[in-house]
Protein backbone atom coordinates (compact mmCIF):
# COMPACT_ATOMS: atom_id res chain seq x y z
CA UNK A 1 0.00 0.00 0.00
CA UNK A 2 1.53 3.20 -0.63
CA UNK A 3 1.65 6.01 1.31
CA UNK A 4 -0.95 8.31 0.23
CA UNK A 5 -3.39 5.18 0.81
CA UNK A 6 -2.32 4.70 4.09
CA UNK A 7 -2.69 8.17 5.30
CA UNK A 8 -6.13 7.95 3.78
CA UNK A 9 -6.79 4.90 6.00
CA UNK A 10 -5.35 6.97 9.05
CA UNK A 11 -7.52 10.09 8.71
CA UNK A 12 -11.36 9.24 9.74
CA UNK A 13 -9.91 7.68 12.57
CA UNK A 14 -7.65 11.06 13.37
CA UNK A 15 -10.64 13.59 12.24
CA UNK A 16 -13.20 11.33 14.76
CA UNK A 17 -10.49 12.19 17.89
CA UNK A 18 -10.48 15.95 16.59
CA UNK A 19 -13.86 16.35 16.38
CA UNK A 20 -14.99 14.97 19.54
CA UNK A 21 -12.62 17.05 21.37
CA UNK A 22 -14.04 19.75 19.82
CA UNK A 23 -17.35 18.98 20.80
CA UNK A 24 -16.42 18.22 24.25
CA UNK A 25 -14.51 21.97 24.44
CA UNK A 26 -18.06 23.31 23.55
CA UNK A 27 -20.16 21.33 25.98
CA UNK A 28 -18.17 22.21 28.35
CA UNK A 29 -17.65 26.12 27.50
CA UNK A 30 -22.14 25.74 27.58
CA UNK A 31 -22.17 24.64 31.16
CA UNK A 32 -19.92 27.62 32.17
CA UNK A 33 -20.95 30.97 33.04
CA UNK A 34 -19.18 32.55 30.27
CA UNK A 35 -16.72 31.18 27.67
CA UNK A 36 -14.02 32.09 30.33
CA UNK A 37 -15.66 29.87 33.47
CA UNK A 38 -15.26 33.25 35.41
CA UNK A 39 -18.24 34.05 37.91
CA UNK A 40 -21.04 36.12 35.88
CA UNK A 41 -21.10 38.61 39.02
CA UNK A 42 -18.97 41.03 40.92
CA UNK A 43 -19.79 42.47 44.21
CA UNK A 44 -19.71 45.87 45.54
CA UNK A 45 -21.12 47.65 49.45
CA UNK A 46 -22.72 50.72 49.72
CA UNK A 47 -25.48 52.07 52.14
CA UNK A 48 -28.08 54.22 51.72
CA UNK A 49 -28.43 57.75 53.46
CA UNK A 50 -31.84 56.92 55.40
CA UNK A 51 -29.95 53.91 56.71
CA UNK A 52 -27.06 55.54 58.23
CA UNK A 53 -28.76 55.30 61.71
CA UNK A 54 -29.64 51.79 60.93
CA UNK A 55 -25.92 50.21 60.44
CA UNK A 56 -27.65 48.62 57.40
CA UNK A 57 -25.79 48.25 54.38
CA UNK A 58 -26.21 46.87 50.94
CA UNK A 59 -24.73 44.34 49.54
CA UNK A 60 -25.20 44.70 45.53
CA UNK A 61 -25.00 42.38 43.33
CA UNK A 62 -24.00 43.25 39.73
CA UNK A 63 -24.54 40.51 36.42
CA UNK A 64 -22.22 40.57 34.31
CA UNK A 65 -23.68 38.17 31.60
CA UNK A 66 -25.88 37.96 29.04
CA UNK A 67 -28.38 36.09 30.86
CA UNK A 68 -30.53 36.78 33.56
CA UNK A 69 -30.07 35.15 36.83
CA UNK A 70 -31.89 34.30 40.27
CA UNK A 71 -29.57 34.91 43.60
CA UNK A 72 -31.06 32.93 47.09
CA UNK A 73 -28.64 34.30 49.34
CA UNK A 74 -25.26 36.54 50.25
CA UNK A 75 -23.05 36.60 52.83
CA UNK A 76 -20.40 39.11 53.53
CA UNK A 77 -17.49 38.52 55.72
CA UNK A 78 -14.79 40.96 56.89
CA UNK A 79 -12.09 41.41 59.62
CA UNK A 80 -13.69 44.60 60.51
CA UNK A 81 -17.22 42.68 61.76
CA UNK A 82 -15.75 39.25 62.32
CA UNK A 83 -19.65 37.76 63.07
CA UNK A 84 -20.36 38.89 59.71
CA UNK A 85 -23.56 39.31 57.96
CA UNK A 86 -26.26 37.82 55.77
CA UNK A 87 -29.08 38.44 53.28
CA UNK A 88 -31.51 35.76 52.28
CA UNK A 89 -33.93 35.78 49.56
CA UNK A 90 -37.37 34.16 49.78
CA UNK A 91 -37.77 30.64 48.63
CA UNK A 92 -38.42 31.45 44.55
CA UNK A 93 -35.08 34.04 45.27
CA UNK A 94 -34.31 37.21 43.68
CA UNK A 95 -33.78 37.67 39.93
CA UNK A 96 -31.20 39.66 38.56
CA UNK A 97 -31.26 40.78 34.78
CA UNK A 98 -28.38 40.86 32.30
CA UNK A 99 -26.49 44.35 33.62
CA UNK A 100 -28.37 45.10 36.26
CA UNK A 101 -27.65 45.93 40.01
CA UNK A 102 -29.71 44.54 42.69
CA UNK A 103 -29.31 45.96 46.68
CA UNK A 104 -29.66 43.53 49.32
CA UNK A 105 -30.06 44.88 52.80
CA UNK A 106 -27.91 43.54 55.41
CA UNK A 107 -27.47 44.87 59.09
CA UNK A 108 -24.06 45.22 60.46
CA UNK A 109 -23.01 42.89 63.75
CA UNK A 110 -21.00 44.14 66.36
CA UNK A 111 -17.22 45.58 65.19
CA UNK A 112 -14.60 44.69 66.10
CA UNK A 113 -13.21 47.55 67.95
CA UNK A 114 -9.72 47.23 69.78
CA UNK A 115 -8.14 49.64 71.58
CA UNK A 116 -7.94 53.29 70.28
CA UNK A 117 -4.81 53.59 67.90
CA UNK A 118 -4.10 50.22 67.63
CA UNK A 119 -3.44 48.43 64.51
CA UNK A 120 -6.38 46.43 65.01
CA UNK A 121 -8.66 49.84 65.24
CA UNK A 122 -7.17 50.98 61.73
CA UNK A 123 -8.75 50.18 58.07
CA UNK A 124 -7.49 47.70 55.63
CA UNK A 125 -4.64 48.21 54.19
CA UNK A 126 -4.25 49.71 50.92
CA UNK A 127 -5.18 47.28 47.93
CA UNK A 128 -6.84 44.47 50.23
CA UNK A 129 -10.68 44.05 50.10
CA UNK A 130 -12.53 45.24 52.64
CA UNK A 131 -14.81 42.09 52.59
CA UNK A 132 -15.70 38.47 50.78
CA UNK A 133 -19.09 37.89 49.66
CA UNK A 134 -20.54 34.31 48.87
CA UNK A 135 -23.26 34.24 46.65
CA UNK A 136 -25.83 31.34 46.12
CA UNK A 137 -27.60 31.80 42.61
CA UNK A 138 -28.88 29.93 40.10
CA UNK A 139 -28.11 30.37 36.15
CA UNK A 140 -30.56 28.55 33.99
CA UNK A 141 -30.65 25.33 35.44
CA UNK A 142 -27.50 25.25 36.96
CA UNK A 143 -26.93 26.12 41.09
CA UNK A 144 -23.51 27.41 41.90
CA UNK A 145 -22.09 28.99 45.03
CA UNK A 146 -19.49 31.78 44.59
CA UNK A 147 -17.38 33.96 46.90
CA UNK A 148 -15.43 37.17 45.68
CA UNK A 149 -13.97 40.28 46.93
CA UNK A 150 -16.97 42.54 47.50
CA UNK A 151 -15.45 46.35 46.37
CA UNK A 152 -16.29 49.22 49.10
CA UNK A 153 -15.54 52.65 47.52
CA UNK A 154 -17.07 54.52 49.84
CA UNK A 155 -15.88 53.03 52.33
CA UNK A 156 -19.01 51.90 53.95
CA UNK A 157 -17.33 49.14 56.49
CA UNK A 158 -14.55 51.52 57.38
CA UNK A 159 -17.25 53.98 58.80
CA UNK A 160 -19.85 52.15 60.40
CA UNK A 161 -16.89 50.41 62.32
CA UNK A 162 -15.66 53.52 63.43
CA UNK A 163 -18.73 54.57 64.63
CA UNK A 164 -19.99 51.98 65.99
CA UNK A 165 -16.96 51.18 68.20
CA UNK A 166 -17.24 55.07 69.03
CA UNK A 167 -20.63 54.59 70.22
CA UNK A 168 -19.55 51.89 72.40
CA UNK A 169 -17.08 52.90 74.33
CA UNK A 170 -19.08 56.48 75.12
CA UNK A 171 -22.24 54.55 75.93
CA UNK A 172 -20.22 52.99 79.25
CA UNK A 173 -19.69 56.69 80.22
CA UNK A 174 -22.95 57.67 79.56
CA UNK A 175 -26.47 58.05 78.02
CA UNK A 176 -27.02 60.95 75.13
CA UNK A 177 -30.12 61.56 73.77
CA UNK A 178 -32.14 64.28 72.97
CA UNK A 179 -35.60 65.17 74.92
CA UNK A 180 -38.78 64.17 72.80
CA UNK A 181 -39.99 68.00 72.81
CA UNK A 182 -39.32 70.70 70.88
CA UNK A 183 -39.65 74.69 72.17
CA UNK A 184 -40.45 76.79 69.27
CA UNK A 185 -40.05 80.40 70.07
CA UNK A 186 -42.45 83.31 69.72
CA UNK A 187 -42.08 84.61 66.67
CA UNK A 188 -41.90 80.86 64.70
CA UNK A 189 -38.34 81.49 63.41
CA UNK A 190 -35.79 79.44 65.73
CA UNK A 191 -36.59 76.40 67.97
CA UNK A 192 -34.74 74.72 70.96
CA UNK A 193 -34.07 70.73 70.89
CA UNK A 194 -32.27 69.48 74.61
CA UNK A 195 -29.58 67.36 74.43
CA UNK A 196 -29.36 65.21 77.51
CA UNK A 197 -26.63 63.69 78.99
CA UNK A 198 -26.71 61.12 81.78
CA UNK A 199 -23.94 59.57 83.17
CA UNK A 200 -23.33 55.70 83.90
CA UNK A 201 -21.20 54.58 87.23
CA UNK A 202 -17.64 53.80 86.54
CA UNK A 203 -16.51 50.27 84.92
CA UNK A 204 -13.08 49.43 85.68
CA UNK A 205 -11.47 48.82 82.52
CA UNK A 206 -12.70 51.50 80.64
CA UNK A 207 -12.34 55.45 80.40
CA UNK A 208 -13.73 57.24 82.89
CA UNK A 209 -14.56 60.66 80.68
CA UNK A 210 -15.51 61.76 77.44
CA UNK A 211 -15.29 65.33 75.76
CA UNK A 212 -18.07 66.66 73.19
CA UNK A 213 -15.54 68.93 71.47
CA UNK A 214 -18.28 70.27 69.29
CA UNK A 215 -21.82 70.21 68.21
CA UNK A 216 -22.66 70.13 64.58
CA UNK A 217 -25.20 71.38 62.71
CA UNK A 218 -27.44 69.03 60.18
CA UNK A 219 -29.28 69.46 56.97
CA UNK A 220 -32.04 70.94 58.49
CA UNK A 221 -30.79 72.58 61.39
CA UNK A 222 -28.22 75.41 62.23
CA UNK A 223 -26.71 77.06 65.17
CA UNK A 224 -28.69 80.08 65.78
CA UNK A 225 -25.72 82.94 65.24
CA UNK A 226 -26.89 84.68 68.73
CA UNK A 227 -26.85 81.40 70.68
CA UNK A 228 -24.07 79.69 69.98
CA UNK A 229 -23.82 75.65 71.09
CA UNK A 230 -21.72 74.65 74.34
CA UNK A 231 -18.03 73.35 72.78
CA UNK A 232 -15.53 71.16 75.29
CA UNK A 233 -17.87 69.35 77.17
CA UNK A 234 -16.31 66.90 79.80
CA UNK A 235 -18.45 64.25 81.24
CA UNK A 236 -17.36 62.15 83.47
CA UNK A 237 -19.07 58.24 84.38
CA UNK A 238 -20.48 58.57 87.57
CA UNK A 239 -20.90 62.38 87.76
CA UNK A 240 -24.41 64.44 87.80
CA UNK A 241 -26.35 64.31 84.94
CA UNK A 242 -26.50 67.50 82.26
CA UNK A 243 -28.90 69.01 79.77
CA UNK A 244 -27.77 71.85 76.92
CA UNK A 245 -30.20 73.79 75.39
CA UNK A 246 -29.37 74.01 71.32
CA UNK A 247 -31.90 76.53 69.81
CA UNK A 248 -31.48 76.84 66.25
CA UNK A 249 -32.66 77.80 62.89
CA UNK A 250 -33.72 76.20 59.21
CA UNK A 251 -30.58 74.95 57.43
CA UNK A 252 -32.42 74.79 54.68
CA UNK A 253 -35.73 76.08 52.84
CA UNK A 254 -35.64 74.67 49.57
CA UNK A 255 -39.32 72.59 49.14
CA UNK A 256 -37.27 69.39 49.26
CA UNK A 257 -35.93 70.37 52.28
CA UNK A 258 -38.20 68.33 54.84
CA UNK A 259 -39.55 66.17 51.82
CA UNK A 260 -36.70 64.29 50.87
CA UNK A 261 -34.86 64.46 54.69
CA UNK A 262 -32.90 61.62 55.39
CA UNK A 263 -30.29 62.30 58.30
CA UNK A 264 -31.55 65.88 59.26
CA UNK A 265 -32.30 64.76 62.84
CA UNK A 266 -29.38 62.75 63.42
CA UNK A 267 -27.68 65.53 65.72
CA UNK A 268 -23.69 65.29 65.40
CA UNK A 269 -21.47 65.22 68.01
CA UNK A 270 -17.65 65.17 68.01
CA UNK A 271 -16.35 62.95 70.16
CA UNK A 272 -13.25 62.47 72.18
CA UNK A 273 -13.77 58.96 74.22
CA UNK A 274 -10.13 58.29 75.86
CA UNK A 275 -8.35 58.35 72.20
CA UNK A 276 -11.01 57.71 70.32
CA UNK A 277 -11.97 60.59 68.18
CA UNK A 278 -15.09 60.42 66.01
CA UNK A 279 -18.66 61.89 65.03
CA UNK A 280 -21.19 60.14 67.18
CA UNK A 281 -24.84 60.75 65.86
CA UNK A 282 -27.63 61.35 68.16
CA UNK A 283 -30.79 60.47 66.77
CA UNK A 284 -34.46 62.03 67.28
CA UNK A 285 -37.05 59.83 68.28
CA UNK A 286 -39.81 59.61 65.75
CA UNK A 287 -42.21 62.88 67.92
CA UNK A 288 -39.06 64.99 67.80
CA UNK A 289 -38.57 64.30 64.39
CA UNK A 290 -42.18 65.06 63.34
CA UNK A 291 -41.83 68.28 65.19
CA UNK A 292 -38.59 69.35 63.97
CA UNK A 293 -40.33 68.47 60.29
CA UNK A 294 -43.12 70.55 61.54
CA UNK A 295 -41.44 73.58 62.55
CA UNK A 296 -38.38 74.01 59.73
CA UNK A 297 -41.76 73.89 57.35
CA UNK A 298 -43.42 76.20 59.18
CA UNK A 299 -40.37 78.45 59.85
CA UNK A 300 -38.90 78.67 56.17
CA UNK A 301 -41.43 81.24 54.74
CA UNK A 302 -40.76 83.53 57.12
CA UNK A 303 -36.96 83.55 55.95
Amino acid sequence: MDGAAQARRRWPATAAVVLAAAVAVTALRGCSPDAEGAAPLTAELNQFRDNYGSQIIEIQVSNTSSVSLTVFSADMSSSLFPAGTSWRAKPEGTEVPPGQTKSLPATLPAPSCGSPGADADAAPSAGAAPAQVKVSYRQGSTTSDVKMPAADPFGVLARNRSELCLAQDAGRIARINLAPELEVAADGRTAVVRLQVTPRAAEAGTPRSLVIESIEGTTLLSEAPDAPWPQGITVVAGGSPGEFRLRFRPARCDPHAVAEDKVGTLLPLRLDVGGRRGVFKVPAGADLTGRIHAFVTAACPAH
